[in-house]
């Protein structure tokens, strides 16, 4: 039963309602026409806008550019790397006419304007962008290409959930071309690590880092390597993957290059990419009953200010004098927004920005002002028995408190959803073990598994868990591994996914 006066549904009752209230009555998003597809909300995009600057900025710095590819695919592309189309063309939206006319059924396509190559909308952009590199490199002087696009992709799903699993959904792509595969094995890792420092300093998700099993490579690539959150249902969600594609897609799209010692070579490639499901991640790994819970790197509004008055001359005064407070922490750097709307009462203004999961709420009333103090309430501990939520301080000294007190929030959140990730990453020694760990606790499973693929499987249909993740950190204490009894070294990560 959803709680009467925000109208969200307890996590207790249902995880799903839960996620799918916070999203809609948080304002992140909301269902498109388009079946299958969502329109992310001003609130929502601001906070994709945030995480997108923060990624686009270590992009930079790490030597990549940012360019624009179509959006179409010619089928022909599609069909050159053999695993990549069998792997995406469950998923493709096709286009086959481009025009319309009226008919005796109404509009309909044109039968004269059909296309004499279908095209895909783009659900990933390796086939386009190899094309593009094989008309730009030539020698081994025109490489590494460092390149990103920040774009939409369309993947066809049957059964979609706001951000996590949408037809359409916003990304970026990098993609890169090197001269050894060294460069690339480096690059492909050095793009994950910028995806582990983001997600923990900047979403204040934790994530485990490592490659994915053969059967949940990437379509096309050598090697994946993932970032793996847990979320509060103990379900894992992949926050990010980057790919060594090998010379693959050098190979099926000519990619090559006159080498330093004369000889004609393929070019060794990788791509790696990060979406708006991010958002969803960061909603199921802070969010409580009351809304959502931002990470304050990354939130859209900081601190919300509310004047409390009762007479029209206290609202000029409160509110002229939150308006200056607004002003010198805006100069600090802070994310600040004034709610001075006259048509609701403080209670309501409370309620609604603590679902919205701002981190701070300054409160600012006749007596505080006369005292030189404000209130300020933190959101990732609303409602405190104790009252530890709420703090007054010296009105004077905000410039310092507020971005200070922004820092402890980020940290306690990110404390907070690791240690709730490490108390649910449990051990298994046995096939039996593991299928009932997953099946009675969930979270993230380690046991030994020696790469046996009908091992994997069964587990999958047993249980509906996955390998996540296969960490470098757990290899080296042999074991028997579990559906053969085999030595192995090797442990992989299992559990069930979003």
């Amino acid at each position: 039963m959803a709680d009467k006066n925000l109208g969200i549904t307890p996590r207790a009752t249902s995880y799903a309602d839960w996620y799918q209230d916070l999203v809609l009555k948080g304002e992140l998003a909301d269902h498109s026409p388009v079946k299958g597809c969502m329109v992310v909300r001003p609130y929502g995009w601001a906070m994709w806008e945030n995480i997108r600057d923060v990624f686009d900025r270590f992009f930079k710095e790490t030597g990549h550019k940012n360019a624009q590819f179509p959006l179409f695919i010619p089928l022909s592309f599609m069909a050159k790397e053999a695993a990549h189309v069998e792997g995406f063309a469950k998923e493709c939206a096709v286009v086959t006419h481009y025009r319309l006319k009226a008919g005796p059924n109404g509009i309909e396509p044109d039968p004269a304007s059909k296309l004499d190559e279908p095209l895909i909308v783009r659900p990933t952009s390796e086939t386009i962008i190899s094309a593009m590199y094989s008309k730009w490199v030539q020698s081994w002087r025109d490489l590494p290409i460092l390149i990103n696009q920040w774009v939409n992709v369309v993947r066809w799903e049957m059964r979609t959930r706001l951000f996590l699993r949408t037809s359409e959904f916003f990304w970026q792509e990098g993609h890169t071309a090197h001269e050894t595969e060294k460069e690339a094995v480096e690059e492909t890792l050095r793009m994950l690590d910028v995806y582990r420092k983001v997600a923990e300093d900047y979403l204040a998700m934790p994530v485990l880092v490592g490659a994915k099993s053969a059967a949940e490579r990437f379509a096309g690539a050598v090697d994946t390597y993932c970032i793996e959150a847990l979320m509060q249902d103990g379900k894992a969600l992949q926050a990010g993957t980057s790919h060594f594609l090998g010379q693959n897609f050098a190979k099926a799209f000519e990619i090559q290059f006159t080498g330093r010692d004369g000889t004609v070579q393929n070019a060794w490639t990788t791509s790696w990419g990060v979406s708006t499901r991010l958002i969803g991640g960061v909603v199921m790994t802070h969010s409580d009953d009351k809304g959502l819970v931002m990470p304050p790197r990354i939130a859209p509004i900081q601190l919300v200010a509310i004047p409390i008055w009762k007479t029209d001359a206290e609202r000029a005064q409160v509110v002229g004098a939150i308006d200056a407070i607004a002003a010198r922490l805006k100069q600090a750097g802070v994310r600040v927004h004034v709610d001075d709307r006259d048509n609701y009462k403080p209670g309501f203004k409370f309620n609604d920005w603590e679902l919205k999961g701002v981190p701070l709420r300054l409160e600012l009333g006749p007596r505080d002002l006369a005292a030189g103090k404000a209130v300020l309430a933190r959101r990732d501990q609303a409602g405190a028995a104790d009252r530890s939520d709420k703090q007054v301080v010296d009105a004077a000294a905000l410039e310092t408190i507020v971005p200070a007190l922004l820092e402890t929030i980020q940290k306690a959140l990110f404390d907070k959803a690791k240690a709730y990730r490490d108390a649910n990453l449990r051990r298994a020694n046995t096939y039996e073990e593991l299928v009932k760990t997953l099946e009675t606790s969930g979270g993230f499973v380690l046991a030994p598994w020696d790469g046996d693929a009908a091992v994997e499987a069964k587990v999958k249909e047993e249980t509906k868990a996955t390998i996540r993740v296969i960490r470098a950190e757990d290899r080296g204490t042999k074991a028997k591994a579990i559906g053969t009894g085999r030595d192995t070294e090797q442990w992989a990560i299992f559990a069930k996914a979003y």
